[in-house]
């Protein structure tokens, strides 16, 4: 099936492009997340408005993305969470709370679709996420997740 992706999907493309995917894929995964739609003669004006959108949003260079990655690298991030007594957390953090600490830490603010967090952050202590700032360059984030 071929659709349009409306965001940025690991592995598969930017916000924007034309891919050719499985149809369970699509239908299941990808449109009800709305992270894609389906292709149409239509659609393809909409590509255009996409991707105009995405380079105002976009990194455009690598030198930029090694500058916010200094940045962000450099940040030390706090998280307040309410836990328990044995240092789990009510709930997980999640990349939009992951976001907000980086930006009051005193970095550059962060589109909570580029954190990759890669098993949910449950408990208090020290984690590191991946930020995709832009396609060659990742910055590691530690961040410390302490009680409220």
């Amino acid at each position: 099936m071929k659709i349009i992706l409306t965001n940025e999907v690991s592995g598969l493309g930017a916000a924007g492009d034309v891919v050719d995917v499985r149809d369970g894929y699509a239908r299941n995964y990808l449109i009800p997340r709305r992270v894609a739609i389906r292709w149409t003669k239509g659609g393809e004006k909409d590509v255009a408005q996409i991707r105009r959108a995405r380079k105002i949003h976009e990194i455009a260079t690598i030198e930029q993305a090694n500058e916010i990655k200094t940045r962000i690298e450099g940040a030390n991030v706090r998280l307040k969470v309410r836990a328990g007594d044995q240092g789990r957390l009510f709930g997980s953090v999640t990349p939009a709370d992951i976001a907000g600490a980086v930006k009051d830490a005193g970095g550059p603010e962060i589109d909570k679709r580029r954190i990759e967090v890669g098993a949910p952050i449950k408990t208090l202590g020290s984690h590191q996420v991946s930020v995709r700032l832009h396609a060659d360059v990742a910055a590691k984030v530690d961040i410390e997740v302490v009680p409220a």
